[in-house]
């Protein structure tokens, strides 16, 4: 079915690009969006003006051009499906949610992460596009034109592929510049921040207001404040061992060890809390030829959170076990940290701190890492298992046991509760 005049994409573009003084010279769709919300799409735009030129190549960081230089950019285009009303669906609410705060990312948090941080920096959008030239036929639909990140990092991730080790090393320099450079960009306020998404909606019902104006307030989209429909199903799966081990009350306390590590990851104002990604894996990101340099990009599930958390799902899900375990052979029921896991945490967290080893002790980390591994694997458990599943389950069960990592868990819920 051919796209209505609002949404064809070719239209949004030539409109968009109007505002920069750019001529729309080529556009083709590259995907679609999840349950068909939209599109991304390669654009080539050609510069009118020596201003456009100027502004354009500084943008793309190449050599300054001049009139009729072209450069390549990429559409996002969000144009939901049309919905029957009644029941708020979470599922749709997360996605419209996302793809604001994913335009906010762009258009307002990236110019402040510097040029340090490989991400795609924003052209157009149609976030604050009042007055603009053509806002009329953009009504209704969310647009943003942005850099397009392929030409420096032409290898892309394959989805739920492993990395070679130069890749992993080069995510993991990435996060821990995004990580650490978002400690000195945090609003004051958490208010500033966008809800749980049914939550949210709730908010705008009850102020009036209808646009996104920040980030996630908890970043990811598998935290357990949403996903407690999955969380009771595996409550009531008596052939997971997952069942008892995660959600039984914990002995001392009403909650259980997921809802107690779910707690503790939640955002709450902690100096070592910054942004994170929220969907860290292979197939989100580009990489230099020779595999360097990492740039990521889909940041629907941008937020505040502990950078462990993504940490958690790159090392599952993208990283080659033999750089988590050292060896070929069989994994154990359980499994403490091998050197090889530790390694790669240590880059992390030396790149991250950068001689500030005082702001984020290892005992602190580990324990962090191993809280944010348990609730990855409860949503795995919950949801379906990927990628190094043996290695998490082992790893998971090894910490379960660890007495001394329950011990720290209660304590911290418990001051936590104490200090409300």
């Amino acid at each position: 079915m051919a796209p209505s005049p609002a949404n064809d994409p070719d239209r949004v573009a030539r409109i968009m690009l109007s505002w920069h003084s750019l001529d729309l010279v080529s556009c083709s769709t590259l995907q679609t969006l999840w349950a068909g919300y939209g599109q991304i799409c390669a654009i080539t735009a050609r510069a009118t003006t020596d201003t456009a030129a100027k502004h354009l190549s500084k943008l793309c960081g190449v050599e300054s051009g001049v009139v009729g230089t072209t450069y390549p950019l990429i559409l996002k285009l969000i144009s939901p499906p049309r919905r029957s009303t009644g029941n708020e669906d979470e599922g749709h609410l997360r996605k419209m949610l996302s793809y604001e705060v994913e335009q906010h990312f762009y258009r307002d948090v990236v110019p402040l992460l510097g040029d340090g941080i490989a991400v795609a920096k924003c052209l157009a959008s149609t976030r604050g596009m009042d007055g603009k030239e053509g806002e009329e036929d953009l009504a209704g639909l969310m647009a943003t034109i942005m850099v397009d990140l392929r030409p420096k990092y032409p290898v892309a991730g394959e989805k739920r592929s492993v990395l070679s080790r130069t890749q992993v090393h080069g995510a993991l320099n990435w996060l821990a510049g995004f990580h650490g450079r978002s400690w000195g960009l945090l609003p004051k306020s958490l208010d500033e921040y966008v809800l749980p998404p049914l939550e949210e909606s709730s908010r705008r019902h009850s102020t009036g207001k209808d646009n996104g104006s920040g980030l996630w307030l908890n970043g990811g989209y598998t935290y357990l404040a949403t996903r407690q429909e999955e969380y009771a199903s595996l409550a009531q799966d008596t052939d997971s061992e997952w069942s008892e081990t995660m959600c039984r009350a914990s002995e001392g306390s009403l909650l259980s060890i997921a809802e107690m590590a779910a707690l503790f990851l939640t955002p709450c104002g902690r100096r070592i809390e910054s942004y994170i990604h929220g969907d860290v894996k292979s197939e989100n990101l580009f990489t230099t030829t020779n595999g360097d340099e990492v740039a990521f990009f889909d940041f629907q599930y941008v937020g505040l959170g502990l950078g462990v958390c993504d940490l958690a799902k790159l090392f599952t899900c993208s990283v080659p076990l033999h750089m988590l375990v050292g060896n070929n052979e069989p994994l154990p029921e359980q499994l403490t940290m091998r050197d090889a896991e530790k390694r790669l945490l240590e880059r992390y967290r030396t790149s991250l701190l950068r001689d500030k080893e005082d702001l984020y002790e290892w005992e602190a980390f580990k324990r962090h890492w191993e809280t944010a591994l348990v609730d990855w694997c409860r949503f795995q458990a919950s949801w379906g298992f990927w990628g190094n599943t043996e290695w998490l389950e082992a790893r998971v069960r090894s910490i379960l046991s660890d007495q001394g990592w329950r011990d720290w868990l209660h304590q911290n819920i418990s001051s936590r509760d104490s200090s409300r």
